[in-house]
């Protein structure tokens, strides 16, 4: 099994976001700042291995 972990870090008071009308690009809803990260996760016989790091 493959996994995408995509966790998002927002930095204003507000946890809530919106997605924009191009039905990809996830904004803050209160136009604070906001990181986002992805790795990409395979899950197999001998446990996880990260597969961005390669």
């Amino acid at each position: 099994m493959v996994l995408a972990i995509e966790p998002m870090l927002l930095g204003g008071g507000s946890d809530k976001v919106k997605e924009l009308d191009d039905g990809w690009t996830i904004v803050t809803a209160d136009g604070s700042l906001a990181a986002h990260v992805e790795h990409t996760v395979l899950v197999g016989e001998h446990g996880p291995e990260i597969l961005t790091r390669l």
